[in-house]
């Protein structure tokens, strides 16, 4: 196991420079979710020249790799995520996009190089790996119904025994991990609320139903409910997104749309804020005159990590690049991630790998125009994931 890692990190070495190049083509063409084909096409030319076996779908640009070494023996699934956002790019870097108003500020051309990278290291020693290997390139993580859906559904789990995923997080230095047993992410849930109410000249507002006076009291009662209505013990955040409503400023306004989202790390809390929601919604309505469409709609699950695998990484990357550089997050983010909806149905974990450089300007938040990756993370994140994977594969 030590002689098969040490080759694989020497590839992982050797093919450094062309994963960071391929890191580049992918930012210079960011792709949003649901139009990631450049990205599939790309991904799927590189896996085949290095033995992979590809299964592909006709609804979506995700696809399946298997570097298969025995059937009796266990699978390791690594995941990345492909798509970017509808952001217009202000690094200034030479390899900055070339898509008008669409950048990858989020770090999913980094997660889908390490992958690539990754797995062609591994098919460079197949002969010796321990087990079996699929890597998962999925699409439309940012979409508010989530990728990994389509792929679960796809059979992107049938036959794995574990999973692991990792994401760019500028909040810690190139060189180290993030990481987080237990709940490491929210639920991310979005609702939709019509407030009706009636027009009316604006110097007459007893003739009408103010939508506007009516949203603005369910605006506050929604904000009530997080602040009084939930132990504080069990966090929780009700955000509004948009308000839309009103059409002149001396027209009692009739129609109001709210747009917002719902994050919680508990499944209790996340089960009754809609029902708090839907009571205070009612009630102010029918108080006002006012009647009301409310509209929930359940998205990603929290992201679990399983333990066991959570060890198996932070084993890893204390051996890679030291015990102090090695972070436990204690706290979980309000942040949502699809990946979660693997860890459902398999054992798995998912980490968080450092790309901030003072130096490159690279410790920017996510979905920022001037968002990017430092480049030398990207050995780290495919010495980590393959040590893990062959760590998993060898574990009884």
């Amino acid at each position: 196991m030590r002689q098969l890692k040490k080759k694989l990190f020497g590839t992982i070495d050797e093919i450094n420079e062309r994963v960071v190049n391929i890191r580049h083509d992918l930012h210079m063409h960011p792709e949003l979710s649901g139009h990631e084909e450049h990205t599939k096409y790309l991904v799927k030319g590189i896996l085949e020249a290095s033995g992979y076996e590809i299964k592909e779908s006709d609804r979506h640009f995700g696809l399946v790799a298997d570097l298969k070494v025995d059937e009796n023996a266990k699978t390791i699934a690594i995941r990345a995520d492909m798509d970017a956002l509808p952001i217009e790019e202000h690094t200034g870097k030479p390899y900055s996009s070339r898509e008008k108003g669409i950048m990858h500020a989020c770090g999913h051309d980094s997660h889908t190089a390490i992958a690539l990278g990754t797995a062609i290291a591994m098919a460079e020693h197949k002969e010796t790996l321990p087990g079996n290997v699929r890597f998962i390139f999925q699409p439309s993580e940012e979409s508010k119904e989530g990728g990994s859906v389509e792929m679960i559904e796809d059979g992107a789990l049938e036959g794995v025994d574990g999973i692991f995923g990792l994401h760019a997080y500028p909040y810690l230095r190139t060189g180290q991990i993030g990481y987080k047993y237990g709940v490491m992410m929210a639920s991310a849930d979005i609702f939709t609320i019509e407030i009706f109410g009636k027009s009316a000249h604006g110097a007459r507002p007893h003739e009408g139903v103010d939508a506007i006076l009516v949203t603005s009291m369910i605006v506050n009662s929604l904000n009530h409910i997080v602040s009084r209505m939930i132990d504080p013990l069990h966090p929780a955040v009700i955000s509004l997104g948009t308000i839309e409503g009103g059409r002149a400023s001396n027209i009692i306004c009739d129609h109001v749309l709210l747009k917002g989202t719902v994050r919680t790390i508990n499944e209790g809390v996340r089960n009754t804020i809609p029902k708090m929601m839907e009571a205070s919604n009612k009630g102010i309505c029918e108080s006002m005159g006012a009647t009301y469409n409310f509209d929930y709609e359940f998205g990603q699950p929290e992201l679990i990590n399983h333990d066991e695998m959570v060890d198996i990484i932070v084993g890893e990357a204390r051996r890679i690049i030291g015990e102090e550089n090695c972070i436990d997050l204690v706290d979980p983010v309000m942040g949502g991630e699809d990946f979660s909806e693997y860890l459902k149905i398999v054992p798995g974990a998912f980490f968080r790998l450092g790309t901030c450089s003072e130096e490159k300007e690279t410790c920017v938040s996510q979905h920022n125009s001037r968002f990017d990756v430092d480049d030398d993370a990207l050995q780290f994140g495919m010495k980590i994931m393959g040590a893990s994977a062959l760590a998993f594969l060898q574990k009884e």
